[in-house]
């Protein structure tokens, strides 16, 4: 007898054929019978009408404070998502001494956007090495969840304060023994950051950017030791355009843990075309050198405000953060100085970044002074030309008038026909990889978790650029090849049973929201699915009707044991 029967749904299997029609069994958290079944089962799941789909990964995420206090890793598995990486940027929560937990807090608050209080409040924060911060999130989740292994973490376990500078031989071999300890507890690989965007707590660069080639390039080898691991790096060329010397690091650093390595975010601008192949250029070099390196892109647009008031993306325009780190009154009378401001817009233009400053393109979101409420969910640019008014200056008196507290919501950009055909060709590329999410990170300002069901959605019923076989192909099977998860992505025979079943007819993602529901009462972004019939995880239901059923039966994945066949010169 099976233990569940899922019963006349249509198999989209994960690895792109065409959907059929057919009956999944599962029996000891695994899927054991696909087609026409007459065997009696303990449950049976009514799925005629509904897609049966293979659990979505998502390869890029910052899980690892909020399991603690959200085993079900929401919204993502409100959207299908039943596996999570995180660890991602050299950032993470172990290996930990008790002096730098406090450091580890807020340099998590600064660069991923977390609520410090929550952090404080929803961390236990007991463990040292990687693997007891892996035991005790064992048996806690209803996602399956595994983690690579900070860079930054590593270095401040073995210098301490004392990072900001190159390792000697000696703190090198410990980082490295420290490393090769925390794989064989199970991480998944190591991350990292060199990018000038990741400031910690203390307004200092987090300690990963402190490290030389040589620390690197020997950390890479210590994850080609152990099985089923890779690479993951944020660099100053992720944002922009990869310098030369950036295109021969990623690739060395993939061929010599011959192990792939991925980065976060690849964008498409049709405006800017030949930047595309120009970021794909440490991919084309890997290829040349035995080594594999794979962009992570968005299907969707992801929601995203911005605010005067918080650390944002616009601290990260050339020269901004000079002028906006500073206290509130100080901030908003340098805003308000002609001359600060124009400067600013210079600084701006030109920029990668310059398409954030375009501020006759945002929404007036939510606003506090009475004065403001006029203003609410209008364009900058339409209230600019009422006025007489450069957008500039116009949005800094609205931010103002509101002490900053302002939210503000910049239109997409490269939003045309053109745009889009550009995306489908890259998705079809073997050196890119769906997702990018940020999921669990920068809380209330952005939101890249429901990526899954509204890629699904336009691909269904919007500008259907590809199959719908091939759309959950690139969110399941495909991910889970490059972080060469065995048994997981695909709807087969002898695959844990990591299952969504889902209406073709209605699945989607609302408009984000706020909720004030994290630890301490902190504000955070989420998105309602819909069409999101049942989520299944490991053979058990974690999610039916929208509703959380109690159950964590998620797996915490560990290399070597969950993970293989990530050699890329094996592949």
């Amino acid at each position: 007898m099976f233990d569940s029967l899922i019963s006349g749904g249509l198999v989209v299997d994960g690895l792109g054929g065409e959907p059929f029609r057919a009956d999944v069994a599962v029996e000891g958290g695994r899927v054991v019978a696909i087609g026409k079944l007459d065997e009696p089962a303990r449950q049976v799941i009514e799925a005629d009408g509904l897609v049966v789909s293979p659990g979505f990964i998502d390869p890029h995420t910052h899980y690892d404070a909020q399991l603690f206090w959200d085993p079900l890793a929401t919204p993502s598995i409100w959207h299908g998502v039943t596996t999570v990486i995180g660890g991602n940027c050299g950032f993470t929560l172990a290996p930990l001494k008790d002096r730098d937990a406090d450091y580890l807090r807020r340099m998590m608050a600064q660069v991923e956007g977390m609520s410090l209080d929550a952090l404080e409040q929803g961390v236990p924060w007991t463990w040292q090495t990687f693997g007891e911060y892996l035991d005790s999130l064992e048996g806690t989740t209803a996602v399956n969840a595994g983690f690579m292994v900070g860079h930054s973490a590593l270095r401040r376990f073995v210098m301490g304060e004392d990072f900001a500078r190159a390792a000697s031989d000696r703190e090198r071999q410990e980082i490295g023994a420290l490393l090769r300890q925390s794989l064989r507890d199970g991480g998944l690989g190591l991350s990292t950051s060199r990018s000038s965007t990741h400031i910690a707590g203390d307004g200092q660069p987090v300690p990963s950017r402190w490290a030389d080639e040589v620390e690197l390039l020997e950390l890479c080898g210590i994850v080609g030791e152990r099985e089923g691991t890779s690479l993951e790096l944020i660099s100053e060329g992720c944002i922009g355009r990869f310098s030369e010397d950036e295109v021969q690091l990623l690739s060395e650093m993939s061929r010599t843990a011959d192990r792939p390595l991925n980065w976060n975010v690849l964008t498409v601008d049709a405006q800017d075309a030949g930047k595309i192949e120009h970021q794909l250029g440490p991919s084309r070099r890997a290829r040349d050198i035995g080594g594999r390196v794979v962009a992570l892109t968005m299907p969707i647009f992801a929601d995203m405000n911005m605010s005067f008031l918080t650390y944002c993306a616009l601290w990260l325009l050339p020269g901004w953060r000079d002028v906006l780190n500073v206290d509130v009154p100080e901030r908003i009378r340098r805003l308000q100085d002609p001359a600060t401001r124009s400067r600013m817009a210079e600084l701006a233009q030109g920029s990668n970044l310059g398409r954030l400053a375009e501020f006759g393109r945002y929404l007036i979101g939510d606003v506090v002074s009475e004065a403001n409420e006029p203003y609410r969910n209008r364009l900058v640019g339409d209230i600019a030309a009422e006025r007489g008014q450069d957008a500039f200056t116009t949005i800094v008196d609205i931010v103002a008038a509101d002490d900053l507290k302002t939210v503000l919501w910049p239109l997409p950009a490269a939003d045309t026909d053109t745009d889009w055909d550009l995306r489908r060709q890259l998705w079809e590329d073997p050196d890119v990889l769906l997702g990018g999410s940020d999921a669990g990170a920068h809380l209330d300002r952005m939101l890249g978790s429901p990526y899954t069901t509204r890629f699904l959605a336009d691909t269904l019923r919007g500008r259907r650029l590809v199959s719908l076989q091939r759309a959950v192909q690139l969110m399941t099977d495909v991910p889970a090849r490059l972080f060469g998860l065995t048994g997981r992505g695909r709807v087969a025979t002898g695959y844990h049973a990591d299952l969504v079943l889902l209406d073709p007819a209605t699945v989607d993602a609302s408009a984000a929201r706020s909720t004030f529901d994290l630890p301490g009462g902190g504000k955070r972004l989420v998105a309602d699915p819909t069409g999101v019939e049942r989520v299944i995880v490991n053979g058990t239901t974690v999610m039916a009707e929208g509703k959380p059923t109690g159950s964590t039966c998620g797996t915490v994945l560990r290399s070597g044991r969950d993970t293989a066949g990530t050699n890329v010169r094996a592949s």
